[in-house]
């Protein structure tokens, strides 16, 4: 008999071993894991937290440290920007603040799920698409934690200016339009592109970043230190043999900032193609099992079960995430979209998201229906609401020790 670290390995037995997705095993025995899993982290700051978690990082991939120092400025001058950068620790609080939710149908989560975790692609018919596209934290999870860490970054974010709906009116809409897509089978977001209007999304545009080209290829070159099996990733996306190109460093994204990226820029067919490599680091779920072996084998198995128009440059070679880069992949920071004349539809949209995502695991749907006629009218929103404040209390100790450091 195996010895299990906590709660999560007895459900993942269950559900990837057994192939037992519909019933999990007996609440007394997650009872009792859950208790040991609590009793190892309750003793646990927020800090004491960071410094494993950047240790156990440390271990599995080369850190950029300029990077990292980065995100920290930044998580403390935003909570949206420290609830972005935070996902290890919310994957530690989630069992201890909603044990129930918890004990929740296992599906092949997105894990990082928040309102800034959804870009735009192009499928490999040229149409553009829309949806999430972070897929770091994939793993087996409970589907509650991506509603409600989705439900909380709306919180956050209504807080703090960016958004006008309530919280109560988004939960209900995020869950409906859940239900509703995990009932009807899902279907791929593809926008339509006449005059600029994306009503799918209830926004009047999507603006393309500004002088994208001439920005990127402004990044600082890579001098030393571009690994071989990098290179050769790169090149084995690129559209022929022997092209030229020039490598730079890239620094993006929030969660995962600190990770080395590199991008190759070409001149091909007469305009720029670019093509990026990450490094990856395991889902941060692995760090609370001190875990390293399999790097991050849940990201591909994420994207090619869903339901979804597919990018065909998103992949994993070896241990590095490629995405080809150009200015109409990208991701979507709602806090910069030029106006929102429709927040419901932009939410619904997010909740069949979601459930596209949900659905690669097809046979816990009828569990996860059945849990959700279940489950109490205000339970999503009660759970973001708590979430988010354990996090804002993480946040604002956080930025105390920063300014007592600096003093």
């Amino acid at each position: 008999m195996p010895v299990f670290a906590d709660w999560r390995d007895i459900a993942n037995l269950a559900y990837w071993v057994t192939g037992t997705e519909g019933s999990n095993p007996s609440l007394s025995a997650i009872d009792v894991f859950i208790f040991l899993w609590m009793k190892r982290t309750a003793t646990m700051n927020f800090l004491q937290a960071t410094s494993s978690y950047e240790s156990w990082m440390r271990s599995c991939a080369t850190i950029v440290e300029s990077d990292l120092r980065l995100k920290h400025e930044q998580m403390r001058s935003d909570l949206f920007m420290f609830f972005r950068g935070t996902f290890y620790r919310w994957a530690q609080l989630w069992p201890e603040i909603c044990p129930d939710l918890s004990r929740a149908p296992m599906v092949l989560a997105c894990g990082d799920l928040h309102v800034n975790s959804f870009g735009t692609w192009r499928d490999s018919e040229g149409r553009l698409a829309w949806g999430i596209d972070d897929f770091d934290d994939s793993y087996p999870l409970p589907y509650t934690n991506d509603l409600v860490r989705l439900a909380a970054s709306v919180k956050i974010v209504k807080d703090l200016g960016n958004l006008t709906t309530g919280l109560k009116e988004s939960c209900d809409i995020i869950l409906q339009a859940y239900g509703a897509a995990l009932r009807s089978g899902g279907h791929p977001l593809v926008l339509a592109e006449h005059e600029g209007t994306l009503e799918k999304l209830g926004i009047d545009a999507i603006v393309p970043p500004e002088h994208f080209w001439a920005k990127l290829n402004a990044h600082p070159g890579v001098r030393h230190g571009f690994p071989h099996d990098a290179r050769l990733a790169l090149e084995q996306t690129l559209p022929q043999k022997n092209l030229d190109y020039k490598v730079v460093l890239r620094r993006a994204g929030m969660g995962s900032l600190g990770q080395q990226r590199f991008v190759v820029i070409a001149q091909w067919n007469g305009g720029c193609i670019a093509r990026e490599a990450k490094a990856m680091v395991p889902s941060s779920v692995r760090w609370l099992d001190g875990r390293v072996s399999d790097r991050n084998s849940y990201y591909e198995q994420a994207i090619a079960s869903a339901v979804r128009a597919h990018d065909p440059f998103q992949k994993t070679i070896g241990r590095w995430i490629i995405r080809r880069l150009s200015p109409d992949s990208n991701p979507i920071d709602i806090t910069l979209i030029p106006q929102v004349h429709d927040e419901g539809t932009l939410l619904q949209a997010m909740g069949s998201e979601a459930a596209n995502v949900h659905l690669g695991t097809k046979r816990q749907v009828k569990n996860i229906l059945k849990h959700l006629r279940r489950m109490k009218p205000d339970w999503l929103r009660s759970a973001a609401k708590s979430m988010a404040k354990a996090l804002e209390q993480d946040w604002k100790h956080y930025k105390k020790s920063g300014s007592r450091k600096s003093s």
